[in-house]
């Protein structure tokens, strides 16, 4: 078991919050236990981009890309740190177990370009892409200032992760070959399958939470589902299919495969 202890970090940064409700003990667990598990998945994204360094180098893109993706492994790393501020703000403490964690594929029977292309469309226009959504609207629901700055620098940093993927596809999707976009558009159908069963699986139907629990960070299950499956939609299909996949297919087949 591998814990992930943010104490130290936490503690130094957490603020005393100006403005909040008074939160019952189990309105106070459940903010808890939501920024706790921030803190565990914004730490552990670093990891996921820190395997996109090696693919890049081995494709032989461009070092100012490379740059880009080194930053933002810092960054996550630092949201983590963020989030456990918030739960000793909160009255926890930031010590959670990591979960098993898959290793980041290589894809090592595709050529590295591609390889490489694959985790960029997961990674970049999917996942970061619905993160983005789903943290402005938590951002907008929060009512402590020192919270709502927290989730405001958190989300300008997720908007420039989801960017980096749009922009590398703005600048070579038209320079992939035919043949490697349509097995990208294959590829599409466990990327999209993956990003719905992870974000459905940390948005769980439940009691929808007080709005003493909203005001700090407590999501609404349900309407943090119909965002995803709108970001999805009506943000990520689009963007795709204007590169030349065949997202709207991809989409619709890793629904008719959903067990």
């Amino acid at each position: 078991m591998v814990v992930l202890d943010l104490r130290r970090m936490g503690q130094a940064q957490a603020p005393e919050l100006s403005e909040m409700y008074d939160l019952d003990g189990f309105d106070r667990e459940r903010a808890i236990a939501t920024w706790k598990g921030r803190m565990v998945n914004e730490h552990i994204s670093a990891r996921v981009f820190a395997a996109l360094i090696p693919q890049m180098m081995k494709a032989g893109l461009a070092p100012e890309w490379q740059h880009s993706v080194a930053q933002m492994i810092q960054e996550e790393l630092s949201h983590g740190a963020q989030c456990a501020a918030m739960v000793h703000a909160l009255g926890g403490e930031a010590v959670a177990e990591i979960p098993a964690l898959a290793d980041v594929p290589d894809h090592p029977d595709a050529p590295p370009l591609e390889g490489f292309l694959r985790n960029l469309l997961s990674i970049s226009c999917l996942s970061e892409t619905v993160a983005v959504s789903l943290i402005r609207a938590e951002q907008e629901e929060v009512g402590p200032p020192e919270m709502k700055e927290t989730l405001k620098t958190i989300l300008a940093d997720e908007v420039q992760h989801a960017r980096f993927g749009w922009n590398v596809l703005r600048e070579i999707s038209n320079d992939i070959p035919a043949d490697m976009k349509a097995r990208l558009s294959d590829y599409l159908v466990a990327a999209f399958r993956h990003v719905r069963e992870h974000e459905l699986a940390h948005l769980p139907v439940t009691t929808p939470p007080s709005e003493a629990a909203t005001s700090v960070g407590v999501c609404d299950g349900n309407d943090a589902r119909a965002l995803f499956f709108d970001t999805i939609e009506q943000v990520i299909i689009p963007g795709l299919e204007e590169h030349g996949f065949s997202a709207q297919a991809a989409w619709d087949q890793s629904l008719q495969n959903t067990h």
